[in-house]
């Protein structure tokens, strides 16, 4: 899993565009509520190569979330346990979306961080990504890594650090 903080609601007009981006990855596009879609991705279509399913088509659930668009209770709570973001990524979250895998193999992984960079392409958004101790040291030069907090064991990314991340050898995200 891996979630995108938005500084204001997601526009209707990026909403839509989100919603054809999703709609057009996914041969199964479910939109539960606006902003919620239960979708099967390919993992070769946002780039993470071969897989071992037929058809390559992973499961996810995306869901943008807040006051005004939905799930307010659960963006509440996954963010009611961390520290104040805005002196890390520059703004006070008020929306978040969350990519969610419904499976949990290396393209999985792979595929979530692709599939998060472009919905952030769509969106904007900082991605909070979650690390290992480990895995500190590996993100910490990477391109578009907009804030590490190796205390809290937290990366502040771009798409573009997303997508540098996917690509080094034994990717894999915590959640």
């Amino acid at each position: 899993m891996l979630v995108i903080e938005l500084p204001e609601r997601v526009p209707d007009t990026a909403l839509g565009e989100l919603r054809r981006l999703l709609s057009d990855l996914s041969p199964r596009f479910e939109e539960r509520r606006p902003g919620e879609y239960d979708i099967n991705v390919s993992a070769r279509r946002v780039g993470a190569g071969e897989d071992d399913t037929p058809a390559g088509d992973r499961p996810f659930l995306v869901s943008v979330m807040g006051p005004g668009i939905g799930d307010v209770e659960i963006f509440e709570a996954e963010h009611a346990d961390e520290p104040q973001l805005e002196p890390f990524i520059g703004f006070h979250p008020t929306h978040a979306v969350d990519v969610i895998a419904m499976c949990n193999s290396q393209v999985d992984h792979i595929a979530t961080a692709l599939l998060t960079a472009a919905i952030m392409d769509v969106v904007g958004g900082v991605a909070n990504v979650e690390l290992r101790e480990d895995q500190v040291s590996i993100v910490a030069g990477l391109p578009g890594l907009l804030r590490l907090v190796p205390d809290w064991e937290v990366a502040f990314g771009t798409p573009d650090f997303l997508r540098a991340w996917a690509a080094r050898p034994g990717f894999r995200l915590v959640k």
